[in-house]
């Protein structure tokens, strides 16, 4: 057996890369990193680690997992020095339309991507102004990542006025909103876990117009800059995913 062949069975060893699998595990950053789902971010390390893994024809390679491994603590250190999130406590913002999927029914596809595209020129700057950054466009909403709650909210109104002079085919879009604050896991350039779907939840409460905020995204806040009242709906009929100790506000800019 000459010295390539010994190489090629050392490669594919299922003992060794179970081994170098278990030392993933105890390594800095995500152990699953190089899955599709976790290199679907925007950073240097997803973007080597989407050409890497189409360099190689099976998963089963101790040559795959050592540089998974190497990109796995290379994406750790992105996230500890502000290039992703990390554990660092966010304020997440989530938008949408009221009443946009009912209109855009009838007004059509051509109307309703000049909406959409009105609305996300309206609501972009906005956000970047407040230090915030888009995850993910959600058709007419969107989701956003602050580092306070005031600087979301900020956000939010600013939007809103933006689109105030806006109008399609007799549509008028309103923002609704929902802001919570949390530590959300950070994978492939999106975000999960339970902060998150509250964040969500209370999107999907909001009235036309209505930023609705849990009270950890109330402790941010500047009650000079904001008035608060607390929504009276979650204590009866409290939406799947809002924990039973969670209190939320409508939130407006004090006048």
């Amino acid at each position: 057996m000459d010295a390539r062949e010994r190489l090629h069975r050392v490669n594919r060893a299922p003992g060794a890369i179970a081994a170098l699998r278990k030392v993933r595990r105890l390594l800095p950053g995500d152990p699953q990193f190089g899955d599709p789902l976790s290199t679907a971010g925007q950073d240097s390390a997803s973007a080597v680690a989407r050409l890497a893994d189409k360099m190689f024809d099976d998963d089963a390679m101790l040559t795959r997992e050592l540089s998974l491994g190497a990109l796995q603590v290379w994406q750790s250190m992105l996230d500890k020095v502000g290039r992703g999130a990390g554990d660092t406590e966010l304020a997440i913002l989530f938008t949408d339309l009221v009443g946009f999927s009912s209109w855009a029914m009838t007004a059509g596809d051509d109307e309703a991507l000049s909406l959409l595209r009105q609305v996300a020129a309206a609501t972009e700057s906005p956000v970047i102004a407040a230090r915030g950054r888009v995850v993910k466009r959600l058709g007419d909403g969107l989701m956003a990542v602050f580092p306070s709650a005031q600087l979301a909210f900020d956000a939010v109104c600013e939007a809103q006025q933006r689109l105030d002079g806006v109008e399609v085919a007799g549509y008028r879009p309103v923002i609704r909103a929902g802001i919570h604050t949390g530590r959300p896991r950070s994978i492939g350039g999106d975000y999960l876990g339970v902060d998150v779907n509250i964040a969500a939840r209370l999107a999907e409460r909001a009235s036309g117009g209505e930023v609705l905020m849990s009270d950890t995204a109330v402790a941010q806040v500047d009650t000079a800059r904001v008035s608060l009242r607390r929504k009276k709906s979650f204590i009866f009929a409290r939406p799947k995913g809002v924990p039973d100790d969670l209190t939320v506000f409508t939130a407006t800019p004090a006048a």
